[in-house]
């Protein structure tokens, strides 16, 4: 749960229906894809041509939308401060997407059944009449007729007439899919709603985040407002808003469903987090459904002592995800990056670790250090064997036994001694050369 990140807009027109199979969409789905199913390949392209000459002018026409729904319905601009903002971008993203649809672009159609249940869920949330969502998805459908109308009355041989009522006849039966699924989403959303306090539980989140979950009877009321068993497992999951104020999961719950028992979501203080219910598959199986659908980096950590240590899982979580570097899979386990949370937790003590592992080595010249401390990462990464090394480093076995013994000289450790593997490898782990390693390993 948590704040709503889209606002109500146009829809995606697309001849996609909802991966459930629900019997009133499917033969919405069916009906839409019928119409273009009578043309030939080349009237079809012609209608798919025709839609694409509005997508340059995408946003402008998403924007004049928006101005026009505020005009018409001032209840949206009393659902709170922030939703004019919402509302403009995510009526970009519906219009932006509806026109690749319609135009025959190879989106998901995942991608545009997603937006109409989140959009669903959000206007629900918001206190948003049902009628007025519905309203604003025929207000962009009709722009989007009168638009393409217009192309063709300036350039007639763009579509022929035949051909721009069969577009107009996909875009509206199109908007019956939408609508039957953004009222399925509202419909659910609310009936939950019904049964659960959001205030509550994001006041309860806030708590545990803040570690009242050590409180016993502050612990038992978080328990009975969200309905969590005393032996259920939970962990914690958190990620950073960008700066464009976007969080990491778009729809944390629909993300991670299949693999926990609930899930409850809050966006406080830039940070996107949440309280799980582990299922069977732990918190590894939440890091493989959250992986593929987060924009941004996402830390995971099991609560040990479930609500009294939330608050300690909450800032390992946030420590994971910090660990995430460039090209890295998105999502992570704290219990898999403990090496580089111990170095990222405290600058200071890291620089220390740093300046206590590698001693002279790094006053060598920028190439010869670099060299020399891939050199060890290699080794170490082949548990000290130099023939292993070499066959990673595509060097001579030689040339490894004598960096190696440059290192030992200019550092004072050998990679023999447990004490100095374990400091060189946090140290590793640091610059940046110890991930190098291990990557250059499992790729053989």
């Amino acid at each position: 749960m948590g704040s709503p990140s889209h606002g109500p807009a146009t829809p995606p027109y697309g001849p996609a229906g909802p991966p459930s199979g629900r019997g009133d969409v499917g033969r919405a789905r069916a009906r839409t894809t019928g119409v273009l199913a009578r043309l030939s390949p080349a009237e079809r392209d012609a209608v798919r041509r025709a839609w694409a000459t509005l997508l340059p002018e995408s946003d402008a026409l998403a924007d004049s939308i928006t101005l026009a729904l505020f005009e018409q319905d001032p209840e949206y601009l009393a659902a709170g401060s922030d939703i004019p903002s919402i509302v403009r971008s995510s009526t970009r993203e519906h219009i932006r997407l509806g026109l690749r649809r319609l135009s025959g672009m190879p989106d998901s159609p995942e991608a545009t059944t997603d937006v109409w249940r989140r959009t669903g869920r959000e206007r629900a949330r918001q206190g948003i009449p049902m009628e007025l969502v519905l309203k604003a998805y025929t207000l962009g459908s009709r722009t989007l007729w009168e638009e393409l109308a217009a192309a063709v009355a300036e350039k007639p041989s763009l579509l022929e007439a035949r051909l721009l009522l069969v577009a107009g006849q996909r875009l509206w039966q199109a908007l019956d899919t939408q609508n039957t699924i953004l009222v399925d989403a509202y419909r659910r959303e609310t009936a939950r709603m019904q049964q659960r306090d959001l205030s509550k539980i994001l006041s309860v989140l806030d708590g545990l985040r803040d570690g009242r979950g050590a409180d016993p009877q502050f612990a038992a009321d978080a328990r009975a407002t969200l309905g969590l068993g005393t032996s259920q497992a939970i962990a914690c999951a958190v990620g950073a808003v960008s700066d464009l104020g976007e969080p990491p999961l778009a729809a944390p719950e629909d993300t991670v469903d299949a693999v926990t028992t609930s899930s409850f979501w809050h966006v406080r203080d830039g940070v996107q987090f949440g309280l799980l219910g582990l299922g069977p598959g732990g918190a590894s199986a939440v890091a493989d459904a959250v992986a593929p659908r987060a924009t941004g980096a996402v830390g995971i950590a099991a609560s040990a002592d479930g609500l009294a240590s939330f608050a300690s899982a909450y800032r390992t979580a946030a420590r994971a995800a910090a660990t995430v570097a460039a090209g890295d899979r998105l999502a992570v386990v704290a219990t898999d990056r403990l090496p580089a949370i111990v170095v990222s937790a405290d600058d200071e003590i890291a620089e220390l670790i740093e300046g206590h592992a590698f001693g002279d080595l790094l006053h060598q010249p920028a190439a010869t250090r670099d060299t020399l401390l891939r050199t060890l990462a290699h080794v170490l990464v082949a548990d000290g064997s130099p023939t292993n090394a070499a066959k990673l480093l595509y060097c001579h076995r030689n040339t490894v036994i004598y960096r190696m013994r440059q290192v030992e000289d200019l550092t004072g450790r050998g990679t023999a001694d447990p004490d100095d593997r374990l400091i060189l490898t946090l140290a590793l782990v640091r610059s940046g050369h110890w991930a190098d390693a291990v990557g250059a390993a499992e790729s053989r």
